[in-house]
């Protein structure tokens, strides 16, 4: 059984729907033993705990400076022994030393289609702003491992939605959440579980 790990920063949408994909056996061989956010006020902490799994906020503003941040969330992900490092909304930069302690074991659910509207200060409805901008036709979520670099790490899956003209920020972004990501994200997690990655 596959111990997972969940990073998350606000709502937790995508931790319900790798939740969901749990309870209804899209994930086989998996579980969320741990939910992380750095955000004491993530709705995603109340999902984590109405789910019984243990839930913690490792917040930045709690330590003296950013080394001692991430040598306390290096310390949390060691101790919790998990399998898989999910990143589903986490808007806080991975460091080299997690990296490395997690190679190959870290995942992240990115709301483009790689390498389109990635990177640095790409992140939520800026992505969804950006793409609308660029007035591309279509758009969608990319599963990826994480490596040192932003959005750069091996392409697991993807999935596309087309863009409608009367589009606004909000509603793409809502659709890609829907149509893209809790589709691939479940997937991609029970792929990893289940050695087809």
């Amino acid at each position: 059984m596959l111990s997972l790990c969940v990073l998350v920063s606000g709502g937790g949408t995508n931790l319900q729907a790798v939740l969901d994909a749990i309870d209804d056996g899209r994930i086989m061989n998996a579980r969320v033993d741990l939910v992380i956010s750095n955000n004491p006020d993530a709705y995603a902490l109340e999902r984590a705990r109405q789910h019984q799994i243990a839930a913690e906020c490792i917040s930045p503003k709690d330590f003296p400076d950013r080394e001692a941040f991430h040598d306390a969330l290096l310390d949390r992900l060691v101790r919790s022994k998990a399998g898989l490092i999910v990143l589903a909304g986490y808007l806080v930069t991975i460091p080299p030393k997690i990296v490395d302690a997690f190679e190959g074991r870290i995942i992240n659910i990115h709301p483009s289609l790689i390498p389109s509207f990635c990177g640095k200060g790409f992140y939520g409805l800026r992505v969804h702003e950006a793409a609308l901008a660029r007035g591309v036709k279509i758009t969608g979520a990319t599963v990826h491992f994480v490596d040192k670099g932003q959005d750069t790490g091996p392409i697991i899956l993807q999935k596309a939605v087309e863009v409608d003209p009367a589009d606004t920020p909000a509603s793409l972004q809502r659709r890609v959440m829907e149509c893209c990501e809790w589709v691939i994200l479940p997937e991609a997690i029970h792929r990893i579980a289940n050695g087809l990655v």
